[in-house]
């Protein structure tokens, strides 16, 4: 069973910077994050391959970074300059990719980040 475990987060003020952590019990060709914020549907805003490609969403490319220590089994989120619309849950997840394993696709049970202005 695939376990996703996410650290970081809490509470942050805004302008400050932060960093998730996501440890996975598995190794996987994909891993990145999520968020949901009040009232909003999931929005995904950050992929890392294996291979160190990576995509940011638009809505926060700038501020946003992803990396992975492949060994570790861990993708991490960095967010710099918070705002207050930077408060959501943020979940990672993990794509085992279209020839792995199935089901494909496992998230975390996500984490809270809450800025404050």
């Amino acid at each position: 069973q695939v376990q996703l475990v996410e650290s970081g987060g809490g509470l942050a003020q805004a302008g400050e910077s932060t960093k998730l952590s996501c440890v996975a019990n598995e190794y996987a060709p994909v891993m990145g994050w999520y968020r949901q914020a009040p009232g909003q549907e999931r929005e995904l805003i950050a992929t890392r391959t294996n291979q160190g490609n990576t995509n940011i969403a638009d809505s926060v490319k700038g501020r946003f970074t992803t990396s992975r220590d492949n060994a570790k089994k861990t993708v991490y989120l960095h967010i710099h300059l918070l705002k207050p619309e930077d408060t959501a849950v943020y979940s990672c997840y993990l794509d085992r990719g279209p020839g792995g394993q199935w089901p494909r696709y496992h998230w975390g049970q996500g984490i809270q980040v809450t800025v404050s202005s």
